[in-house]
């Protein structure tokens, strides 16, 4: 833990951008292997992976931007003595034998995050995590993406032109299939660099809990009010108009989610804010705004109208708040008029957070997230010694390791910002 509280380490970055670009990762080392598309095939790819040593690598192809949802398309693996396995999980849905062949190997994911949630879907549960984009934050790397963290690490170039394509299609095109494959080739070396990193600066321990912590997480709950992050919905100026992208908002997701494709690609948001903005009382009217010519938006017009007219004919009881409900604080903007002594506070709180991270070279987002900052600092404990405020951090989730650094510089700051 020393070196890892030393506020001199040196930037893990790289000097410059000027560098030699390190050569391009071209093909898998044994070759592009065929895609597991039945049951049989499944069968030797279990035996496969099982009798492997050593970690696996993991990871998966989602189809966002395109389909309802985030499903797994295509699931990549590597293991020592098993080489790379690519399983279509549409054809092979229930991946549990894989699962139990795997049980206690440590799964390598990078963002896992990202990858759980559809992985858990088709039956792979991994036991034990090592996530190596939550381990470059730790690290103090500003640039955590897997081709960045691999050319740093392993001076080998991924490519990742076909990041963003459609993998709900099928059949894969070969060289997105090389690609796939190329993500898991060297994620178990990018782990072991990684790991030596972190036993060296004394955070090896800190990351073990991250990932238990990632592996353990409870699913999300679903967002209450979704339809309140419809991108410009802060221009929508009155509350009907509000109403009005309420309604047109889940008529999007009922009709994304029949047809099993992205709800942008349904209706842009924008549309809806425009829609909403202007509450058209005839089909002619709404087709006069440009987003509401694209193929799949024109053909539910009636659809969109009707949600329009139940909304002008709502009682004023029906209507959506302008600010949706929450559990939390206020806006920070709000704090020094409502609660002066709870702005001194935060101001205290972050700059103390700012200056841990900084002495043990993270983000202090990974250090303390801001919103346990904010609500520390808006109702913090009665007694705001370390034990308590370390009581306050563990029951927002915070990491024993985050605790140890921070409740009594907290403590100490909320203290400080009481005296002014």
């Amino acid at each position: 833990m020393a070196n890892a509280l030393n506020p001199k380490t040196e930037s893990r970055e790289p000097e410059s951008d000027d560098e030699e670009r390190a050569p391009l990762l071209r093909e898998p080392r044994e070759g592009l292997p065929e895609v597991t598309a039945d049951p049989d095939a499944l069968s030797d790819a279990v035996a496969a992976l099982g009798s492997g040593s050593g970690p696996v690598a993991v990871d998966a192809e989602r189809a966002s931007g395109y389909r309802y949802g985030q499903r797994a398309y295509l699931v990549q693996l590597r293991r020592e003595g098993a080489g790379t396995v690519l399983i279509d999980p549409i054809a092979c849905p229930d991946l549990s034998a894989l699962s139990s062949a795997l049980e206690g190997t440590e799964v390598v994911l990078h963002a896992a995050h990202q990858d759980l949630p559809c992985l858990t879907e088709v039956h792979l549960c991994p036991e034990r995590l090592f996530d190596t984009e939550l381990a470059g934050r730790l690290l103090g790397y500003h640039r955590v993406g897997l081709g960045s963290m691999v050319e740093r690490l392993l001076h080998v170039r991924l490519a990742k032109e076909h990041s963003a394509v459609d993998w709900s299609q099928r059949p894969l095109p070969e060289d997105w299939l090389r690609y796939a494959a190329l993500d898991v080739e060297i994620l178990v070396d990018l782990r072991d660099r990684l790991e030596a990193e972190l036993a060296e600066s004394g955070k090896l321990s800190w990351a073990l809990e991250e990932f238990a912590s990632v592996l353990n997480a409870p699913p999300k709950e679903p967002r209450r009010d979704p339809w309140r992050r419809t991108s410009g919905i802060h221009r929508v100026r009155n509350q009907r108009s509000l109403a009005a992208v309420r309604e047109l908002w889940y008529e999007r997701d009922r009709i994304a989610q029949e047809r099993d494709v992205s709800p942008g690609r349904v209706l842009p948001d924008a549309a809806i804010v425009e829609a909403a903005s202007a509450m058209p009382r005839t089909a002619a009217d709404l087709t006069r705004i440009r987003q509401f010519g694209i193929k799949l938006a024109r053909r539910y017009v009636p659809t969109w109208m009707r949600a329009v007219s139940r909304v002008r004919g709502m009682e004023q009881s029906e209507l959506p708040r302008p600010n949706g409900p929450g559990d939390g604080p206020p806006p920070v903007n709000r704090w020094a008029d409502r609660s002066p002594e709870a702005a001194r506070r935060l101001e205290s709180a972050r700059a103390t957070v700012a200056q841990i991270a900084e002495d043990v070279v993270m983000p202090a987002e990974n250090l303390l997230l801001p919103d346990t900052v904010r609500r520390l600092s808006w109702a913090p404990p009665e007694e705001t010694g370390t034990e308590a405020v370390g009581a306050f951090l563990r029951s927002r989730g915070a990491r024993e390791w985050q605790i140890g650094l921070t409740a009594g510089p907290l403590a100490t700051a909320l203290e400080d910002a009481g005296k002014g």
